[in-house]
């Protein structure tokens, strides 16, 4: 082998850790969720609405109304939770004695307790303690990257409070021994 195909050798693969980097660099930048410091235990239980009102002189004014968890809960819809629950089918199993997928099983996750099933969690999530409380469920659906710094689950999260809270109803229902919905 001459020196010519050495450089072309040298120059595909010089080309192809390029690409690799590049690539690497801008889909970091567009998934990354900026978490700090997991955030486990200081969330904040209510959720902003802007809602548009008229002052009066006909300028409208933005008013924020804030719902707690436990209003959502109250209102949540098990079957839309179900709907829900197809975008973490992939990966979860909700049946009765169903075995993990790529992620643990969740039959009976809501109230037990966090990383105590037999599978592989990442180490943040191993050595929490406490278990899967409906602000712990709500904060970790919101963004799991920013909950748990430093989870292995590649989910962004749910955006809509209804979503994350029609997928808790769904998840607690799918148990022996549902937990009571929180006090408002």
């Amino acid at each position: 082998m001459d020196a010519f195909e050495l450089n072309k050798i040298f120059g595909a693969l010089t080309g192809a850790l390029v690409v690799f980097l590049g690539v690497s660099f801008v889909t970091e930048g567009i998934y990354h969720t900026g978490g700090h410091g997991g955030g486990h235990g200081h969330e904040k239980l209510a959720y902003s609405l802007e809602i548009e009102e008229a002052d009066g002189h006909g300028d409208q004014k933005e008013v924020v109304e804030e719902i707690s968890l436990a209003a959502l809960l109250s209102e949540a819809d098990v079957a839309k939770g179900e709907k829900v629950f197809k975008k973490c089918s992939a990966c979860h199993n909700v049946e009765v004695g169903g075995g993990n997928k790529t992620g643990p099983a969740l039959y009976g996750v809501m109230g037990r307790d966090i990383a105590s099933m037999d599978f592989g969690y990442s180490a943040v999530l191993a050595d929490m303690d406490g278990g899967w409380g409906w602000e712990e469920m709500n904060g970790f659906l919101t963004k799991p990257k920013e909950w748990a710094d430093g989870t292995k689950m590649n989910f962004a999260g749910l955006k809509k409070s209804e979503d994350r809270a029609n997928l808790m109803a769904y998840l607690n229902a799918q148990s022996e021994a549902p937990i009571a919905l929180p006090a408002e």
